[in-house]
């Protein structure tokens, strides 16, 4: 329908007999599993899913910083496994990890096993067909997985952003094929995390936070919110290990049935934040040595060594809400939280 002059990318002819896929893994254009040929009939079918310009570039990628445009993202997206109605969503998550408070070179050139996480929030979450329910965080869903993937692809194939070459985790996670996922806004008892961040409740957007896993929360006891905030803390008080106190940061899932406990005991998310925060204390003879000279106290707090020290001190503890009906569970996905990587929310626009 637009003809091959439509486009700017190079095009790649493939050998008569050869295999398109064993071609894909050969010039290092896939993450390990295998992607859908881009070819130009499927590339235009994708770019139909946004009115943006395919020629206007959404920014310059890390660590390369070679120009992403909308045609590059729509490539990347057939690769990944998108339907056209994925695209401003994939767009709109290229562009929220291009913001600098997130910092992208950082969370690809960390020795940390952190990868970008994907939260979408909105209408748009339910018009696409994405999962906030059953398995949210696993395998199963394809605009999950997709749209994850499509970031990642756009790292790796238009950032250059590589395994073993700027990409130096230690150990890496499987967040770094496709971690996303939408949050569960069917119980408006709670405002979603993009409310809190004043968007308008009819509002799309997509927030990234660069995530290290997750941590399951298994509590099928507890029926008051204090015993539930307990168990809470004694996970939460681990992460990193329990006496790290710096650059620690988290967003904990509430699962529906563990935030049916809070909701009967009239509890608001705040309310249970403030609870979290308050026995989320550790004295200062417990912070791990060499961690404590990093911290902002003065001398004479340094000489208490009961001083209680907040385990999230210089990081954020955000809470959201995903996951099946069936079981006590809820879930921990952490993360660093220095100064130079945070959580960044962007609007999705068509």
């Amino acid at each position: 329908r637009f003809g091959a002059a439509r486009f700017k990318s190079r095009v790649i002819t493939v050998a008569p007999g050869a295999d398109p896929a064993e071609l894909a893994y050969e010039r290092g254009w896939t993450d390990g599993l295998p992607v859908i040929l881009p070819t130009e009939e499927r590339v235009v079918r994708m770019l139909e899913g946004t009115c943006r310009d395919p020629q206007e570039v959404i920014g310059l990628i890390p660590p390369n910083l070679a120009a992403c445009t909308v045609e590059k993202a729509a490539i990347n997206a057939v690769m990944a496994g998108c339907k056209p109605e994925y695209l401003p969503v994939a767009l709109a998550a290229i562009e929220a990890a291009l913001i600098p408070d997130f910092n992208l070179h950082g969370v690809l050139a960390t020795t940390n096993a952190v990868a970008p996480v994907v939260m979408v929030n909105g209408p748009i979450a339910r018009a696409v067909g994405m999962n906030s329910g059953g398995n949210a965080l696993g395998q199963g869903n394809r605009a999950n997985a997709a749209i994850g993937r499509t970031l990642q692809l756009v790292v790796r194939n238009v950032g250059g952003g590589r395994p073993g070459e700027i990409d130096r985790a230690v150990f890496g996670n499987p967040g770094k094929y496709t971690f996303c996922f939408a949050e569960d806004e069917s119980d408006t008892r709670w405002d979603s995390f993009a409310v809190e961040r004043g968007f308008p409740k009819d509002a799309s957007t997509v927030t990234l936070f660069a995530g290290d896993g997750v941590n399951p929360i298994i509590d099928h006891m507890s029926r008051r919110p204090e015993d539930l905030v307990h168990t809470y803390c004694g996970c939460l008080r681990a992460l990193y290990n329990p006496g790290q106190v710096n650059e620690v940061a988290a967003f904990l899932v509430v699962g529906p049935e563990h935030a049916n406990v809070f909701h009967a005991a009239g509890w608001s998310k705040q309310h249970v934040k403030e609870e979290l925060h308050a026995q989320l204390q550790i004295p200062l003879k417990e912070v791990v040595q060499g961690r404590s000279g990093r911290l902002p106290m003065s001398a004479e707090e340094l000489n208490d060594p009961d001083r209680l020290i907040p385990k999230f001190r210089t990081g954020t503890l955000n809470i959201v809400r995903a996951g099946g009906s069936a079981g006590k569970y809820s879930a921990i996905i952490s993360g660093i939280g220095s100064a130079s990587l945070k959580p960044v929310i962007k609007e999705i626009t068509l």
